[in-house]
C-alpha cells in the first residue's frame, strides 16, 4: 500500500531486530518523521463511546486513501458519534510506530513491514493489525531507452525505496527468480539495486544515474510521466493479482480498553472503502483534495490518473501475502525467521462485515488465538 529510516539493517541481527522497515508509501508515501495534527473539525455529535477521543494516524498518500477520504468527508467521525475523532498525519513508518509505543497514537494506517517489525520487536506485545485498506500499486519503471524487456535488467541500476523495504524484498526475490545473485546487503551483483528516497528517485531518473526503479505509486506514475515505461506491475506475481500494500494497526492497550472505539473506526473504514469502490472518480478527486489539504499541491492528472486504478482499496487485510513477504525477507537473508503468530486481531472487522453483509476476512493462521 509507500520517510526513510536510517537504520541500517544488518544480516545476522536477530528478526526482533532486523525486521525491515517500510518506508511510508510504502513507499507512495511521503518522507520524514514528525506527525501532524490534522487542522481540518468535524463535528463530533451523539453519545459518546468508551473514550473521549481516539487518535487516528496515516500518511497523506494514495495508499492511505481510506483515511484521506474517510477523515476528510467526516465518514468515520460519523460512526464514533460523540467521541472526537484526532487524526495525525506521519510520513515515515517508523515514527509513526514510535507514536503508537509511546502512547499518542492508537489507531494507524501503515504497510506490512513496519507493522511486522514493530510487532516481533515488542515480542508481539505492541499492536495488533485490525483490517486491511490497500492492495497493489507497486511497479518497475524503466527507462525505455536502455531497458526494453525483462532481461535486460540485467547490468543495469535499479532504485527501490529502502533497503530490506518492501519493495526491496520484492525486487531481490523475483532477481533471485531470474537466477541473477546480487549480495542483499551491498546491492551489487548481476543487477545493482540502489537504495533510494522515493523524493529523489524521480530526479536520480531524469538524469540517468538510475535506470529503472520498483517503487509504489505514485512515484511510478511520476516516472511515466518523465518519459518511463512500466516493464512490469508487481500484482502480475501475485495470486490473484492482489497483495498487502497498507493495514490498519491499533495499539493492544486501547484495543483492550475500547473496543467499542474500534469497532466503530472500522464502521467508518468499511463504509468508506466500499464508498471509494462504488464511486472511484468521485473517489479519485476526493482524495486528491485531502492531499492537496495536507500538503498544499494536489497530484497532476498525468500522474494521479494512472496511478489510482493500480490501487486496490479493500477491507481483507490479505494476511497470507504478509506471510510471503515475510518468507521473501528470510529467503534473502535480510532478516531470520520471525514469529508471526497473533499478529492478525480480525474478530472486530468481521463482526462490522458481516453486519454489513459482506463476506469475512482471514488472518491466514496469523490471529489472536
Amino acid at each position: 500500500m509507500p520517510a526513510t529510516t536510517r537504520t541500517t539493517l544488518r544480516r545476522g541481527l536477530a528478526a526482533a531486530a532486523a525486521l525491515p522497515l517500510l518506508i511510508g508509501a510504502l513507499a507512495s508515501c511521503g518522507y520524514g518523521s514528525d506527525a501532524k495534527t490534522d487542522e481540518k473539525k468535524v463535528a463530533a455529535e451523539g453519545k459518546k463511546l468508551s473514550a473521549d477521543t481516539v487518535r487516528l494516524g496515516y500518511f497523506p498518500n494514495l495508499t492511505h486513501a481510506t483515511a484521506l477520504i474517510g477523515v476528510q468527508d467526516g465518514l468515520i467521525q460519523k460512526e464514533l458519534g460523540g467521541t472526537v475523532l484526532k487524526p495525525q498525519t506521519f510520513n515515515a513508518g517508523p515514527s509513526e510506530i514510535e507514536a503508537l509505543n509511546g502512547g499518542s497514537l492508537d489507531i494507524g494506517f501503515i504497510g506490512p513491514s513496519p507493522s511486522i517489525n514493530a510487532y516481533v520487536k515488542s515480542k508481539g506485545k505492541n499492536l495488533r493489525i485490525i483490517s486491511g485498506s490497500a492492495s497493489g500499486g507497486v511497479k518497475l519503471v524503466v527507462n525505455p531507452d536502455k531497458i526494453k524487456t525483462l532481461d535486460d535488467i540485467k547490468g543495469k541500476r535499479i532504485a527501490t525505496p529502502q533497503k530490506g523495504n518492501t519493495q526491496d524484498v520484492a525486487l531481490l526475490n523475483w532477481i533471485a527468480e531470474k537466477g541473477w545473485k546480487v549480495d542483499p546487503e551491498s546491492g551489487k551483483g548481476d543487477v545493482s539495486v540502489v537504495r533510494t528516497d522515493n523524493k529523489v528517485t524521480p530526479d536520480a531518473f531524469k538524469s540517468g544515474s538510475i535506470d529503472g526503479a520498483w517503487v509504489p505509486e505514485p512515484t511510478a506514475s511520476k516516472l511515466v510521466s518523465q518519459g518511463g515505461s512500466v516493464l512490469l506491475d508487481e500484482t502480475t506475481l501475485w495470486p490473484d493479482k492482489k497483495f498487502v500494500i497498507t493495514n490498519i494497526i491499533v495499539s493492544q492497550k486501547f484495543l483492550t480498553e475500547h473496543p467499542d472505539v474500534v469497532e466503530a473506526v472500522l464502521t467508518g473504514t468499511v463504509k468508506t472503502n466500499e464508498w471509494i469502490n462504488a464511486n472511484p472518480d468521485k473517489a479519485k478527486a476526493s482524495a486528491n483534495a485531502a492531499l492537496k489539504a495536507h500538503g498544499g499541491k494536489a497530484l497532476d492528472a498525468k500522474v494521479i490518473d494512472p496511478a489510482w486504478p493500480s490501487i486496490a482499496i479493500t477491507d481483507d487485510p490479505l494476511a497470507s501475502t504478509l506471510k510471503t513477504q515475510s518468507e521473501w525477507a528470510v529467503k534473502a537473508q535480510l532478516i531470520k525467521q520471525p514469529e508471526l503468530a497473533g499478529i492478525y486481531d480480525l474478530k472486530l472487522l468481521n463482526k462490522v462485515l458481516k453486519a454489513a453483509g459482506k463476506p469475512e476476512v482471514s488472518d491466514a493462521g496469523l490471529g489472536v488465538k
